[in-house]
């Protein structure tokens, strides 16, 4: 049986998971990768991190868990995988089952063979084509040679303002990275929101805490770089705002890196990333694709989409590295588009579909609710968590979760993601059994306690409100009762000053004759995460109040300014 040839485009994440998985199944093969790039198998995703000081050895961003430097000597000694480094391939030869490369340093040229090939490509920074994008001062946060950029501007601690473009994971990353060197950072986002993957609530959330941090421009785009003696001076926007700044990142999104792929015919489709099936393999049966440049389905819509995530590209390259030795045993189904992020000192995070996606995708009959409280008791110096819920009415499947705050999300939003995965409802949920002990939990957990307030709401003992219908009913100033239930020092130290009335909870029973005797007039209760508010309503009902409503996660999760 003759040796089989495997090559692999592109040593990033992808690539390099699949040649390693590739190896591992078979002690013989031949083994190449090409990387265009110097470096080989970065921890992209940490490039914030470095930049901000979090770490100052750059190797560690190219090495194994063992703390070896993934270089082309490690490739070789302990995987037997042949790497070339600043090595271009220039095209894919499908009829001879050859690519065609280049080497960047000397300009040789040069053709090899596979049996199989796997392309790992990556994507590219979006760069808006506006005047002065060329100036001195104006970068991506893509590459390594980026971080080594910006972390050099870090280190000298000479700029001292900076606009970074793109409020998406990658801006937001920035942002901290640069505003942890001193520098003062205007963030600029087309959009009305940051973070499209959240909900406007949650988004607001954010956008109120970013701006402790920085200055955050919406609904603003950039119309030129402004620069002397080829260096960037300013950003101007679309309204014609200029803002003086030094250095100026880039982060509107990225483009998956089809050339090579479309050149040889390969199938693209309609979110511009190559096709594969389940087993990562192309329109040609001999080539497989994996990572950021191409498309996968989504689990809940079954539609395409372009989901650059370095978790992901991992997971696809070991898929296809055992299908290219073994042939197609290994399947990757798609994604549910779990991601998370840090801003600053929150976590911010989402998995499956947002209330708005699920609309979009024709998930007409879907109820939400918003939750906020503590990850673990007080006692056990527990941070705040505010959960939103997204799910089928009928069914009570489980369609997509956000969770924001200084709390342990991460732990939340891979609870939701487990759960949506498998498929579990909201009456799987509010039994779930996971683990309890104070210094890392509630008795009742987060996550179980935002199911049951789901599960109130579908069966009609709990009718919430949500903060922004709350804020457009006072907007067109209709006719409430607003009742705050919290005891006179809170009230005192923090309210939303919207005209409400104080009767703490433990006075309300005494106390109702103080409220209209008109039993129709809505009533909207709150108290800090609404907790009491939801008992509250249930005296208020059992008192005859028949248009009763809770603030969903109370004060904690009004996105708007509150009175102090």
């Amino acid at each position: 049986m003759s040796t089989k040839r495997i090559i692999v485009i592109g040593g990033s994440a992808a690539g390099p998971k699949a040649a390693s998985k590739a190896r591992r199944m078979d002690e013989n093969a031949e083994i190449s990768i090409y990387q265009k790039a110097s470096d080989l198998s970065m921890a992209s995703c940490g490039y914030p991190y470095y930049i901000g000081g979090f770490f100052d050895d750059r190797s560690q961003l190219l090495c194994s868990p063992a703390g070896v430097v993934r270089d082309s000597k490690f490739f070789w000694n302990a995987k037997k995988i042949t790497t070339k480094v600043l090595t271009e391939v220039t095209k894919i030869d499908r009829e001879n089952k050859c690519i065609e490369f280049t080497d960047l340093t000397t300009g040789e040229t040069g053709i090899a063979e596979y049996d199989k090939l796997v392309i790992a490509t990556g994507a590219t920074p979006r760069r808006p084509p506006v005047p002065g994008i060329e100036l001195e001062g104006i970068t991506t946060l893509q590459s390594l040679s980026d971080a080594d950029y910006l972390r050099k501007i870090r280190d000298e601690r000479k700029i001292k303002k900076a606009v970074v473009i793109g409020g998406g994971l990658i801006g937001i990353e920035t942002c901290e990275a640069l505003q942890l060197a001193g520098i003062e950072i205007t963030l600029v986002e087309l959009l009305p929101q940051l973070l499209t993957f959240l909900d406007k609530q949650m988004a607001r959330l954010v956008e109120k805490y970013v701006k402790t941090k920085a200055n955050v421009i919406l609904q603003n785009g950039v119309a030129s770089f402004l620069g002397e003696n080829g260096k960037l001076t300013a950003v101007k926007l679309q309204d014609g705002t200029e803002i003086p700044c030094e250095l100026a990142v880039i982060a509107v999104g990225v483009i998956p890196n089809t050339k090579l792929a479309k050149e040889a015919g390969l199938t693209l489709g309609n979110t511009g990333g190559i096709v594969v099936d389940e087993f990562m393999q192309t329109s040609d049966p001999d080539i497989y694709a994996v990572g950021d440049c191409i498309q996968i389905p989504n689990l809940i819509t079954h539609q395409p989409v372009h989901a650059p995530y370095g978790d992901l590209a991992n997971l696809q390259g070991r898929v296809a590295g055992e299908n290219v030795i073994v042939g197609n045993v290994a399947k990757f189904p798609g994604t549910i588009q779990t991601g998370i992020c840090k801003v600053f000192d929150y976590g911010v995070g989402s998995t499956g579909l947002s209330e708005q996606n699920a609309l979009k995708m024709g998930f007409s009959d879907i109820e939400t609710v918003v939750n906020a409280s503590l990850d673990k008791p007080g006692f056990m110096h527990g941070n705040l968590l505010i959960t939103k819920l997204i799910v089928d009415k009928q069914s009570g499947l489980i369609l997509g979760a956000q969770v924001l705050g200084p709390g342990d999300v991460s732990k939340q939003v891979a609870i939701w993601a487990m759960a949506i995965k498998g498929k579990l409802t909201v009456d799987d949920m509010v039994n779930a059994d996971l683990p309890y002990a104070p210094p890392f939990s509630l008795a009742i957990d987060h996550s179980i306690a935002t199911a049951h307030i789901m599960q109130n709401k579908l069966k009609g003992y709990f009718t919430g409100i949500s903060a922004e219908q709350f804020k457009e009913k006072l907007n067109k100033k209709d006719t409430m009762l607003l009742l705050d239930v919290r005891n006179p020092d809170e009230y005192e130290q923090m309210r939303l000053g919207v005209g409400e009335k104080l009767i703490p909870l433990g006075q309300l029973r005494k106390r109702v004759e103080e409220l209209p005797q008109d039993k129709n007039i809505e009533i909207i209760t709150w108290c800090k995460i609404s907790l009491r508010g939801y008992e509250a309503a249930l005296i208020l009902q059992a008192n005859g109040y028949t248009n009763v409503k809770v603030l969903e996660g109370g004060i904690m999760a009004w996105p708007w300014a509150r009175e102090k």
